[in-house]
């Protein structure tokens, strides 16, 4: 849970925005920020959920047990992959993977300027 980067604040980068901003790449970045969030924010209550589980301040459901079968397996959990982007690769990969994607989004929405390839 310490490694999950927090959300994006959409309120203070819609904030700098005016209305000629708003251009493809501009909605673009916004939308992928917002699915981004969406993804964090899941993934982040689905672990506080089973810490709770664990500790027994929770009753441990079966989406609980599969999350911890799928960490233990090294699996991307199937609800988190449902809001997340398309991928075949093991968790540990595909966290690597979404952390480089945060930055990403951090990157575009901090400039909210097409960036050079």
């Amino acid at each position: 849970m310490g490694q999950l980067p927090a959300n994006l604040d959409m309120i203070e980068i819609r904030s700098r925005l005016k209305e000629e901003d708003y251009t493809p790449f501009v909605i673009v970045s916004l939308q992928e920020s917002d699915r981004m969030n969406l993804l964090l924010g899941h993934m982040r209550s689905s672990m506080i959920e089973l810490e709770l589980g664990i500790s027994g301040a929770l009753n441990v459901t079966d989406n609980m047990e599969q999350l911890a079968a799928d960490l233990m397996a090294n699996k991307v959990n199937a609800l988190w992959a449902e809001k997340a982007y398309p991928s075949l690769k093991l968790l540990s990969a595909w966290f690597a993977d979404l952390l480089l994607r945060v930055d990403q989004c951090v990157e575009w929405t901090d400039k909210l300027t097409p960036l050079k390839s």
